[in-house]
């Protein structure tokens, strides 16, 4: 047996022997049952025989018969409870078979190679993360449909049990359960990754299909899911009070024995995952190397694609709704940028693997939108504070209209507090008509900051946070995922996962003082574009940026701290004055 074969050998092993352990936890919770029912048993048996009689046996045998039966009685409830109890599902977007037959053909392949049952569907996440996902519990079971997911094998919708050429499907009728886990790629793989590097990296992956068919493996695994959902039961709302009670003991239980298997289970997992490894060491084994690199890669540029573009966008109620071809942009950035990038891009005269997709972009879209519901908790769905936006589009319809938006409200909180419009040299701030005239202008905010930052610039960031607060609030709520119309594009898409949303903020709220560098800095860049033809664009590293002269300004942050933090505007001031930007002169808000 090769070294690759015995490594292999010892982690089912050591996986199987770890699921054995958590099987025994299960097995003692059984007993501990038990206990009671047994000593009843005994005190009844000696009653019959007439050994254990007299008037303290018989109370004896009635209390402990009772209490036998009270805990049988629970024990069943908690046993019901487990098992009935849904586990988690990963947030996905699945793809049939007919959407995507390359990629499928890709992983039926690589299975193959690897000499494992094929995973019974594919999934993508917007992360950068690729794992197998357990599907077997009836409540999971998607409906069978001729415009649902497809395994392996024979038509859409269809799901196959692993080891046949064929597949059996497991469950009839309207619902069918897949046999074999689920494959759920990250989707920044596609766009960024080539096709030959995707193979490398999911070989690992699909190898985990061999443990996950071992029957003590897949027995743990059900067991620790199952207590697992059991213990988040008692937190869910619209529990009433019997109820919340009755579930608070069975969580409580479940919570206790995952304590005792929890060891067990994580050993097991590391065996399962060393096994799958040693497997799939044959297969593009030097390749795996510099995708991994790229695996790293991807990470940093979609957390920079997420954080720095996304979000302003999200908040401004428009989604982008192609973020993995963004991601390819930010990672070319980020690969011109840093040395230790240098050289990546070469890679992409290559096939990338997202041609493995039938519609790219329908599934990009639909990734998109999924993404926007993870990391923010946008609606399942467009609508009028809730649309999608182009790449083209973002400058004008993103980054202007937040830098506006912040300027107004602002200037909202100004007027609330009652501070007064700057005025011309010769004017007076307390005329009425001069603030008609003078209007929202950088100058009074700069005014109303300088020389008192920390008393002025306390009081207006909680102005700000409370306005920002209230729009929070008004805020769209999510929405149910709605079923894809038939005829359309999204026919070969589906949501999968029912957990409220976002499950993943991707930053912690804004401080005040944040939020009032943010809305100062807004207030300049609308100075900078009405009044000395600066533009609004987009960095895919950084977010919004300012244009003048066709370039990115970055000097800009050093002024507005010093304004907000320490009440000193000539940092400011002279930013101003060597860039043409007006700061009497009224801007435009939305």
């Amino acid at each position: 047996m090769s070294g690759s074969g015995v490594g292999e050998e010892i982690g089912v092993q050591g996986a199987r022997s770890r699921a054995v352990g958590v099987l025994r936890v299960r097995g003692r919770a059984i007993a501990v049952a038990l206990l009671p029912t047994a000593v009843a048993v005994v005190l009844l048996a000696g009653g019959a025989t007439g050994r254990l009689t007299g008037g303290s046996w018989d109370a004896a045998r009635w209390i402990v018969t009772g209490l036998a039966v009270l805990v049988l009685l629970c024990a069943a409830a908690v046993a019901v409870v487990i098992a009935r109890a849904r586990p988690a599902l990963s947030p996905t977007v699945e793809i049939a078979e007919r959407s995507a037959p390359d990629l499928y053909r890709l992983v039926r392949d690589l299975a193959e190679r690897l000499d494992v049952p094929a995973p019974s569907a594919i999934a993508l996440t917007p992360d950068c993360d690729s794992w197998l996902e357990d599907r077997t519990h009836p409540a999971h079971a998607p409906v069978d449909a001729s415009n649902g997911l497809s395994g392996t094998g024979a038509g859409a919708g269809a799901r196959h049990a692993p080891g046949s050429p064929s597949g059996t499907a497991v469950g009839t009728g309207r619902h069918r359960i897949p046999a074999a886990p689920v494959l759920v790629i990250g989707s920044p793989f596609l766009w960024w990754m080539r096709v030959a590097e995707l193979r490398a990296v999911l070989a690992p992956v699909v190898a985990g299909t061999g443990p996950a068919s071992h029957p003590e493996i897949a027995a743990a695994r059900r067991f620790v899911r199952g207590l697992d959902a059991a213990a988040a039961l008692s937190g869910r709302p619209g529990l009433g009070l019997i109820r919340r009670a009755g579930l608070a003991v069975v969580g409580r239980t479940a919570r206790l024995m995952l304590r005792a298997c929890g060891e067990h289970a994580a050993l097991m997992e590391r065996g399962v995952a060393t096994a799958a490894s040693e497997r799939a060491q044959g297969v593009d084994y030097g390749l795996r190397i510099a995708a991994q690199e790229q695996v790293g890669l991807a990470y940093a540029g979609w957390d920079r694609l997420l954080t720095r573009v996304a979000l302003p966008a999200w908040r401004m109620g428009r989604w982008p709704s192609r973020l993995d071809v963004g991601v390819v942009s930010a990672l070319t950035e980020l690969s011109r940028r840093d040395r230790l990038a240098d050289g990546f891009t070469s890679r992409l005269g290559e096939r990338p693997a997202c041609d493995l997709l039938e519609e790219p972009g329908a599934v990009d879209e639909a990734a998109s939108l999924l993404a926007a519901r993870l990391f923010h908790g946008g609606p399942a769905a467009s609508g009028p504070d809730w649309s999608p936006v182009d790449w083209q589009q973002y400058p004008e319809e993103v980054v202007d209209r937040k830098w506006r938006t912040e300027a107004a409200r602002l200037h909202r909180v100004l007027d609330d507090m009652g501070v007064r419009p700057s005025a011309r040299p010769g004017e007076s701030a307390a005329d009425p008509s001069a603030a008609r005239v003078l209007g929202p202008t950088l100058d009074r905010v700069m005014d109303h900051l300088a020389g008192r930052g920390e008393e002025a610039g306390d009081a207006l960031a909680a102005g700000i946070s409370a306005e920002v607060a209230r729009e929070e609030a008004a805020a769209v709520p999510s929405l149910p995922v709605p079923a894809p119309a038939a005829g359309t594009a999204g026919d070969a898409l589906a949501f999968r996962g029912t957990d409220p949303l976002p499950l993943l903020p991707l930053l912690p709220p804004r401080t005040g003082r944040e939020l009032l560098a943010d809305h100062v800095t807004a207030m300049v860049c609308c100075a900078a574009v009405d009044t000395a033809g600066a533009a609004p664009g987009l960095d895919w590293l950084d977010g919004p940026a300012l244009l003048m002269g066709g370039r990115r300004r970055t000097d800009l942050a050093g002024g507005v701290l010093s304004l907000v933090e320490d009440g000193d505007v000539e940092p400011l001031r002279t930013w101003l004055a060597s860039t043409g930007v007006r700061s009497e002169k009224p801007v435009r808000l939305v």
